[in-house]
């Protein structure tokens, strides 16, 4: 291949030429591994190229200061890798996650990508690899092994402080003011979803605010696993061809950039061979997942209705709930939340099936876990604040109707056993229920307490504080 095609241009790797279009930024790599893997459909996702551009920037000042890439070529791979990481070249980011497993086609990617655009700024032509090379200049001191799974910690370290730590903080605060709102309003307390003695429906509010509190606080942790950056280990670990004050100088620049204080591995062989701090990210968003999913299922059970079920919350009404059914209105942010906690767990699975596959000095599934774990991170955000927003923040209470329940339940009866014994309470019960009359009347006409006591043991709203000596 001598001349290319109009509108294209040609550029050589070691299996050859091919033509690329004019327009485009990548390479020759790039469009091979376009070829390869027309598997999904889906590219890296967009936070994951942000921290590629991160990190080959901070690669490249790194190289600068220590007087190995001359600063002409630093400064023009710097604002290459800037454009990258803000998002300008996104459309040269074209290869699936189902890629080669250490993700070196979306390394290369990066570094054909920066070198076209740093030769372009430099007054050069794109594809002849003059003055900047894509491996020799770009991705020089690194390797695609320490530098996806650096990238990878960058994106899910952001993905989890901008969406999903931020997404919990709004729901444990639309939380907690309906905890304060309805703290006054008596209700059936339910177990194995059978009548249980009563709780304040405040009560029942304050125990979902703090699921959603310990979340914030296991995600938190989570962060400090993923501060540890493999940069530095290049190949396998052993740091070839990367000067030794490189991965120091790289990463304090990555940490500046981020705004968060990211440190070299403790131990690089760890590092690249395995990938238990993602998977132990990813079990903390699987928690919060289980969590966000328990909260938008019990709202969905209390608000069931309006005439046939539960009833006790009033859903804000939303949309239209059935194509056919007039007046219908469902639980849609309920069942979204619940949908992409399904979606946090199956991506869970993904990254815990691809940290098993961290053979011997490399992990080699490493666009999977990356994809799977910044994904689960930002729906998991997004999911608790849309489901804060537009669907906790606008609950009400139906006061009568939880009262109603409060009163009927039968399980008040525990609050005589400790007076007449867990059996004689036992048969009262069950002569109401017989009898469909209230366990109060039921408890007076037996004769075996004094109608003011049973009055005071059957204090409804004692009950939900006995520490008080209510109930």
């Amino acid at each position: 291949m001598t001349e290319p095609r109009p509108g294209f241009r040609i550029e050589r790797d070691s299996l050859g030429a091919r033509e690329i279009p004019d327009s485009a930024y990548y390479g020759v790599q790039t469009l091979r591994a376009v070829e390869n893997f027309p598997i999904s459909g889906r590219p890296m996702p967009r936070r994951f190229v942000r921290a590629l551009g991160v990190v080959k920037a901070a690669a490249a000042v790194a190289n600068r200061d220590l007087g190995r890439l001359p600063r002409h070529l630093a400064d023009a791979i710097l604002r290459a890798a800037e454009e990258v990481a803000e998002g300008t070249r996104d459309g040269d980011f074209p290869i699936d996650i189902f890629q080669t497993g250490s993700a070196t086609s979306s390394n290369m990617n990066a570094n054909e990508v920066i070198a076209n655009r740093a030769i372009e700024l430099l007054g050069g032509k794109k594809g002849t690899k003059d003055p900047v090379h894509p491996n020799d200049h770009v991705n020089m001191s690194q390797s695609s092994n320490d530098v996806v799974p650096t990238a990878i910690h960058i994106a899910a370290v952001r993905a989890i402080r901008e969406e999903t730590i931020p997404g919990f903080e709004r729901l444990a605060a639309a939380l907690e003011a309906k905890s304060a709102a309805f703290d006054d309003v008596l209700k059936a307390g339910r177990t194995h979803l059978m009548d249980a003695t009563p709780i304040r429906l405040g009560q029942e509010f304050s125990g979902w605010a703090t699921q959603a509190r310990k979340a914030v606080a296991r995600l938190s942790a989570a962060l400090g696993e993923l501060a540890e950056l493999p940069l530095g280990g290049t190949a396998v670990g052993t740091g070839i061809n990367c000067p030794a004050d490189f991965p120091a100088r790289a990463i304090a620049e990555i940490a500046r950039r981020e705004g968060f204080p990211f440190r070299e591995a403790e131990n690089h062989f760890e590092a690249q061979a395995a990938k238990d701090g993602c998977l132990s990210a990813s079990g903390h968003l699987r928690t919060a997942a289980v969590s966000l999913h328990k909260i938008a299922n019990d709202i969905r059970w209390l608000s069931s209705g309006p005439r046939c079920g539960l009833a006790e919350l009033v859903l804000p009404a939303l949309q239209p709930g059935s194509s056919i059914m007039p007046g219908k209105v469902n639980p849609v942010m309920c069942e979204m939340a619940m949908q992409v906690s399904a979606q946090v767990l199956a991506n869970d699975l993904a990254v815990c099936l691809g940290d098993l596959d961290g053979n011997l000095d490399l992990n080699v599934m490493m666009p999977l876990i990356g994809a799977n774990l910044i994904e689960s991170a930002e729906i998991l955000g997004r999911a608790a604040r849309v489901f804060a927003e537009k669907c906790v923040e606008g609950l009400e209470a139906d006061r009568e109707k939880c009262l109603a329940y409060a009163e009927a339940t039968l399980m008040t009866a525990t609050a005589l056993a400790p007076a007449i014994g867990y059996d004689k309470a036992a048969e009262l019960a069950k002569k109401a229920y017989a009898e469909g009359r209230p366990l109060r009347e039921v408890a007076k006409e037996s004769g075996l307490l004094p109608p003011e006591e049973v009055d005071r043991l059957l204090d409804l709203r004692a009950m939900t504080h006995p520490e008080d000596g209510g109930g």
